[in-house]
């Protein structure tokens, strides 16, 4: 039984859609259990994952509602006892929290395995809601078998803040694939972008924690400075037309192409990409323009350094708006080098993020904590 809040496009909902397709269903009786997007996002299973079915649980969305989110508790109990599932593994913070407490009073005798898909500790919340989720987590830390994180670092905050044990806690990366490339000139010709000219991508949701502000700052220094670089944005959030306020009265070189079901064909249309977070567990986006060969410009903050190796698959900055210009400005000016680490982030990332790994790795310990429960 796998339950997230809600599949709203981002790297969550691409895993999950990974796993449900990846897992052998001779092998498992496999479900996915999920609320509901709020209207402005878009939902991942109804835009791109048309093949994977789920149980859809009302109040399980992303807004934390009293009311709604004790119907979703007694919905998940109710669903849990109907299914009777061996394995319950949780996804995101509220899946994770009331998704585990209703595995607690189900009474059903179902291992519980949580993932945590980002630094949920960092940039969400202000100081007390900060410290009531470290205390929720760590007490359900106590009655999960086991805790999984989509990288290194991420790990290590959640340890170092007391929340499991190492022991029971592992790191699986996410595991992508992407198809082929179109050609380049008839997507960026799709797109209305010019053949004639650069283009860096930002992918991804159009929120605070991705900072879209200091990405359009970073493409206010790169049009001051004349550097012959094009932007377009392949994302949507709730900050989508604040964006597209800015670049219209600053006229910025910036095209916004809204949330695209096909990132082959966004890769296509970028010669680099950049990344502008706050804050980030493991992102996907940087791993997809790495298996296409693109170099990188992001931030360090939360486990990019684990997906972009400085100065040799991409260039990683500090969160200063001059640096992430003078780095794009450096990859632009030097094809040779955009080549190079264009070729090793190819490598790298399909070696250490491929798709049949990560479910292998999922498999592994689903057997593992079974075996372990049966010995008992």
């Amino acid at each position: 039984m796998r339950i997230i809040a809600r599949m709203n496009v981002g790297g969550p909902a691409v895993q999950i859609s990974g796993l449900m397709r990846g897992l052998d269903c001779t092998e498992f009786d496999h479900r996915l259990y999920t609320g509901f997007c709020s209207i402005e996002e878009a939902d991942f299973l109804d835009i791109a994952a048309f093949d994977i079915t789920a149980t859809r649980i009302l109040g399980l969305g992303r807004r934390i509602s009293l009311g709604k989110d004790f119907s979703a508790f007694l919905s998940l109990v109710r669903e849990i006892r109907k299914f009777k599932p061996h394995i319950i593994h949780t996804h995101t913070a509220k899946a994770g929290f009331l998704g585990r407490i209703a595995s607690i009073f189900s009474l059903q005798p179902s291992i519980r395995v949580h993932t945590f898909h980002g630094h949920l500790l960092n940039g969400y919340f202000g100081p007390l809601k900060r410290q009531f989720v470290i205390i929720a987590e760590r007490v359900l830390a106590k009655f999960t078998n086991h805790l999984l994180a989509v990288g290194e670092k991420v790990r290590e905050d959640l340890l170092a803040n007391k929340i499991g044990k190492f022991q029971r806690f592992s790191v699986i990366a996410p595991g992508l694939e992407i198809g082929v490339l179109p050609n380049k000139v008839m997507t960026l010709e799709g797109y209305n972008l010019s053949i004639s000219r650069m283009h860096c991508a930002y992918i991804g949701r159009v929120t605070n924690i991705k900072r879209p502000d200091r990405f359009l700052d970073v493409v206010s220094e790169v049009k001051r400075r004349d550097i012959p670089l094009d932007f377009f944005v392949a994302g949507d959030g709730q900050l989508l037309d604040f964006c597209r306020e800015r670049i219209s009265r600053e006229q910025l070189p910036v095209t916004v192409l809204g949330w695209q079901g096909e990132i082959e064909r966004v890769l296509a249309a970028a010669d680099m990409v950049v990344l502008t977070s706050d804050n980030e567990g493991t992102p996907l986006s940087l791993i997809q323009a790495g298996m296409a060969s693109l170099p990188v410009v992001a931030t360090r903050v939360g486990s990019v350094p684990e997906v972009i190796l400085d100065g040799e698959t991409g260039i990683i900055t500090n969160l200063d708006v001059i640096e992430i210009a003078n780095a794009l400005e450096r990859l632009t000016n030097d094809q040779a080098l955009r080549n190079i680490m264009g070729q090793r982030a190819k490598e790298f990332t399909f070696n250490k993020f491929g798709l049949k790994q990560f479910v292998n790795l999922h498999v592994e310990l689903y057997k593992q904590l079974l075996s372990n429960q049966a010995k008992f």
